[in-house]
């Protein structure tokens, strides 16, 4: 059986530092090297990466994308292109808490100032970013797409429960239920049923 399309993008994205490139400038990189398309595949891997989070960076942190980065992440969630689903990029810090050096004194052990990490994944905060952005939308799964020594960056597939393109979705028009109001601050996404312990392993 013949391999889709999104099946050759998912195998770009698992070997980045291999994709991204054709055979021009693979043969162009592998003239001197002898590395032949591999190595001129990498360079241009890493080039696009580095022009992405230099754009990225100085963008706000919650932003609308037009269409989807990882294209076969997000239809194997659920994205669809059509009238009602949108894809937000949200950026968030990396690490454990920020927290304020107490005036007072105590001990360096009771300072309760390092070490300090949040009980929600970076993925999970980031969702709940933008759910507050888009109060009238619902969250129906989110995906990483990039990060680097500070930030991590994932995008948000959100659902639009009053438009008549997603009631009349057989698929998606379970979102439209008012029991899903508000799922992603009560943890019921992939990523909010991992943080609880309630994903179903094998």
């Amino acid at each position: 059986m013949a391999k889709s399309f999104y099946g050759f993008v998912r195998d770009a994205w698992k070997r980045p530092e291999t994709s991204y490139a054709g055979t021009n400038a693979g043969g162009r990189a592998g003239t001197r090297a002898g590395t032949g398309t591999r190595a001129g595949a990498g360079a241009a891997a890493r080039e696009l990466r580095q022009k992405r989070l230099v754009a990225w960076r100085r963008e706000p942190a919650v932003v609308r994308v037009k269409r989807p980065t990882r294209l076969d992440r997000a239809r194997s969630l659920g994205y669809k292109a059509k009238q009602g689903v949108l894809v937000v990029r949200v950026k968030v810090r990396r690490g454990g808490r920020r927290k304020q050096r107490p005036k007072h004194g105590r001990r360096p052990k009771r300072m309760g100032v390092h070490k300090i990490t949040p009980a929600k994944s970076l993925q999970r905060i980031a969702e709940e970013r933008a759910a507050r952005k888009y109060p009238n939308l619902e969250v129906l799964n989110s995906y990483w797409v990039a990060e680097d020594g500070k930030r991590k960056w994932y995008e948000i597939i959100f659902l639009e429960p009053a438009n008549p393109a997603i009631k009349s979705d057989k698929s998606l028009n379970w979102i439209c239920s008012r029991k899903h109001k508000g799922r992603v601050f009560r943890g019921k996404t992939s990523a909010g049923q991992k943080g609880r312990g309630r994903a179903v392993g094998r």
